[in-house]
This record gives structure tokens, sequence and C-alpha cells, in this order.
């Protein structure tokens, strides 16, 4: 996931409304979003290279995605698979926030309305405040053009009664290039950065995989919506949280 955007505890009648885009190399084999047949709990789609997922819920009302920290002037590191820790806090809390072993990333987890924010770089790790916060590369609410860009367009959605997923989509299409004044500087080189600079992206053989939107009502009932494009699918699906104790094999 490359892109997050979420309104949390802002809308009166849906405490969590998430909107993001995965980014990643087309030939990156995948499962859309689905039941885990092995953690039937688990909506979510599936990395099937690393086995983990970059952003799902669970029945149990646990929320979780990820973007990677984008800096490669720091020494990379080659550890454990990122989607992997996000598989497992949706089935449980994170416990000890020590994660130095994996290259750096960002990770919004916790159930839908009591979520949490962790960066291994920083060794950040709070509770999230309400409000509209976006996420890419760097930092939460670092204000890159596409996180300003995708936060605004979100605000439009609050001013309606019920969140439209089709707006909330049509926000994650956009292919606008931030101005070169305006790109950040990861170490990849000018080029890339403004290839990398919409909230959409298409390359010659990495881009935007597929759109996500995530809608709770107040009632713990959840519709998760995906679009793929390579191929072009749809898939909706809807779950209602469970409020018992919460299980890995739930």
């Amino acid at each position: 996931m490359c892109l997050i955007v979420l309104a949390y505890k802002v809308h009166p009648a849906f405490p969590l409304i998430v909107a993001a885009n995965r980014d990643e190399f087309l030939d990156r084999p995948t499962k859309p979003l689905h039941v885990w047949e092995d953690f039937p709990h688990i909506l979510a789609g599936r990395d099937e290279r690393g086995g983990g997922t970059w952003m799902g819920m669970s029945t149990t009302g646990r929320f979780a995605a990820l973007t990677n920290h984008r800096d490669l002037r720091r020494a990379q590191v080659a550890g454990p698979s990122r989607g992997v820790l996000v598989q497992h806090v949706l089935q449980q809390e994170l416990g000890d926030p020590d994660t130095s072993l994996y290259a750096g990333f960002n990770l919004l987890h916790g159930r839908y309305d009591s979520l949490f924010y962790h960066n291994n770089i920083t060794g950040v790790h709070h509770a999230l405040d309400p409000g509209i916060h976006g996420l890419s590369n760097h930092l939460l609410n670092t204000p890159w053009p596409k996180v300003q860009r995708a936060k605004a367009a979100l605000s439009e959605v609050l001013l309606s009664d019920v969140p439209s997923t089709e707006y909330l989509f049509a926000l994650l299409a956009d292919e606008t290039l931030a101005p070169d004044h305006a790109l950040p500087d990861t170490g990849i080189g000018l080029p890339w950065e403004r290839i990398l600079s919409p909230v959409r992206i298409r390359a010659e053989g990495y881009g935007t995989r597929s759109s996500s939107v995530l809608v709770v009502d107040a009632h713990g009932v959840a519709r998760f919506a995906e679009r793929s494009f390579f191929p072009e699918e749809e898939r909706v699906h809807s779950l209602r949280v469970r409020h018992e104790a919460e299980s890995p094999e739930a």
C-alpha cells in the first residue's frame, strides 16, 4: 500500500472511512479481496509471494494497513515480509512494538474504533487522534502533494450523510502529477519522484494494482470494496463485527 487516507471518528455515523491505493510491481502474484480459507475471520487481498497482505479487516473488528517507508539513502533491510505483520495485527494486538527487523514501514492497526499508528524507523507508536489522516511513504500526515490532494478530496465525502463509495474510488483515480518544486527527495531520483507523485500511478511494469474503500458504521457493519486493475475486477464484501472476545482462531 502506498497511499492511505482515512477519516477516523469524524463522521457522526461512520467512525472509520478509508480509501487506499496499493502500488506494486505488476508481475507480483496477488489474490484479490477475499475471505481467507486458512483464517476465515480475515477479509483482505493476499500477496502470494510473501503470504501476507497490505490492508484488511477482521470479523472481530480489527483493521490494519501498511505502507513502506521510502528512503533509499538508508541501509536497506532484508527482513521478514511486512505483509505478514499486517496479518498478525488483524489477529491480535501488536504487543511489543520492536519491529526493527523489518524494512521501513508505517502501520495503522487496532480495532476500527481504537486505532494506533506505528513507524519502525522513528520508533513512534501511539494512539491515532480523531481526524482526517493521510499516509504515503514517509510519516503520518507528511504533506506530500498526493497526500494533501487525497485528504482534501476525502474531506468532501464527510459532507454527505452516507459516504459515497464511487466518490472514494474517484479520489483514488487522480493521476495529477505534482510540480517538481513540491516533490519529496527520497533518494530515488527526480524522474521517479515525478512518476510516483500522483495518487494513482502508472509506469512500465509498476503502478497502482488496486484501490480499496472501507466504510464502517457505528454498529460495526463494514462495507469493503476493491477495484483491481491487473486484471480488471471489482469485489465488494460486507461483514458485521463480532463483539465477543477476540481469538486468532475466530
